[in-house]
């Protein structure tokens, strides 16, 4: 494959699903797959544009980006989906030298849902092992503010969703056109739709309304009753109480 870049080295990505973390990108990469018009990176979240310690930023090598594509098929858009992109800095400025016309997808998540999913996968890993309220504790988030550039790929449970910034930066980088903004509420209630508005984006067929699985996103259940846990997401002064038992099991995910 890297003898297929080097033959042409001009060939280029032409779409980046680029946030959030948790936020549905997973979902969403698997019915773009299903596309006959698009072409997703073998691996889900190749983590280029991120990478710190393997490329020259200098003088960059995209042999490992482009090793993960068929570059022998034709007639297809090419994207791969890596949700920390929006968050990590440098992500987005390397992306826009790579490609500055490719076409960006973001998937925006409730921050307070978004940072208890993504609290709860580090747990389960057992790379964290502070309970919910002391991970985003002040004590907690210091752990991020004290960490390399402010940033942290573990702990920034609650600095992933001041989605201001983060914005306002792709907004600088990239023109309005070439960037849709989804919430992800909205893919789980509406597939279809959602999907057909990406197809318009990228500019190809609309077929992904038929691949929508109902056992894939399944329905929200509603109870008349809300178990919060014991502790509040605290952002700007603000207390978002995560809720448990009242969605399904991907969407708690």
């Amino acid at each position: 494959m890297s003898q297929v870049q080097e033959v042409n080295p001009d060939r280029r990505l032409d779409f980046f699903i680029v946030g959030v973390q948790k936020g549905g990108t997973t979902a969403l990469a698997t019915y773009l797959r299903r596309h006959p018009e698009l072409q997703l990176s073998r691996t889900k979240e190749v983590h280029h544009f991120d990478d710190e310690q393997t490329v020259d930023w200098q003088s960059p090598d995209h042999a490992r980006l482009h090793d993960q594509f068929d570059w022998t098929t034709e007639n297809v858009l090419r994207g791969e989906a890596t949700p920390i992109y929006l968050y990590w800095p440098q992500s987005l400025e390397r992306l826009q030298r790579y490609n500055p016309d490719a076409r960006l997808i973001v998937m925006l998540r409730h921050p307070a849902f978004r940072a208890f999913s993504h609290w709860r996968m580090e747990y389960k890993r057992q790379w964290d092992d502070l309970p919910f309220e002391e991970a985003i504790s002040t004590e907690g988030r210091r752990r991020v503010e004290t960490a390399p550039g402010g940033v942290h790929r573990v702990y920034s449970y609650v600095e992933r969703g001041f989605y201001a910034p983060q914005v306002l930066r792709l907004l600088g980088l990239f023109p309005r056109s070439q960037i849709l903004f989804l919430r992800t509420d909205e893919m789980w209630k509406a597939p279809a739709a959602v999907l057909a508005r990406i197809e318009e984006f990228l500019g190809v067929r609309p077929v992904l309304a038929e691949a929508v699985q109902p056992e894939y996103i399944p329905h929200v259940r509603r109870r008349s009753a809300c178990r919060p846990l014991r502790t509040c997401h605290r952002a700007r002064g603000r207390c978002w109480k995560v809720c448990s038992g009242t969605t399904s099991k991907k969407a708690r995910n």
